[in-house]
């Protein structure tokens, strides 16, 4: 199964999946309001306005599966994201990214392996996976590594489209 057979929904719960970036990097990653890291959304926000034009777009996938750090509701997170932190790109529905009620998405995200070589549950808020422009998990990131690192960012210029 491909990445962008996936069935996916949008924040206000429309319908939607990866096959709308076909031919462009995403840069997918599991958020929370209320974490210590949440203020890793200012640097995803930058990569989305410098890298935007050129290809990239950022997808934020709410979850609260670590320490109920989301527990808003969709409006609610829709709302935190754009006034704290002048979010403008787009964000998935909440969703649980580890056990049993684990979205096939990160079903399929899961079995990539991290620079360390270990793949498996995601470890926090914040992970992050770069998609390809052809569908393709380029690499995954974990969650202390911040948005704008010199690794992320050259890993996003090597995946960018042509």
């Amino acid at each position: 199964m491909s990445l962008y057979d996936i069935p996916l929904r949008t924040l206000t719960g429309q319908a939607t999946s990866l096959a709308e970036y076909k031919g462009r990097a995403v840069l997918l990653v599991n958020v929370a309001s209320q974490c210590g890291l949440t203020p890793q959304y200012a640097g995803l926000e930058r990569l989305q306005q410098q890298y935007g034009e050129r290809g990239l777009t950022v997808l934020g996938v709410p979850c609260n599966q670590f320490g109920g750090q989301e527990p808003g509701t969709a409006e609610e997170i829709g709302t935190f994201c754009s006034a704290t932190y002048g979010v403008t790109f787009p964000l998935l529905e909440k969703t649980d990214v580890n056990g049993e009620n684990r979205h096939p998405l990160y079903a399929e995200l899961t079995k990539t392996t991290d620079a360390e070589g270990e793949a498996g549950d995601i470890q926090w808020n914040f992970e992050k996976f770069l998609i390809s422009p052809q569908g393709e998990v380029a690499a995954r990131v974990r969650p202390r590594t911040e948005p704008e690192a010199p690794e992320v960012v050259a890993l996003i210029e090597a995946n960018l489209p042509a």
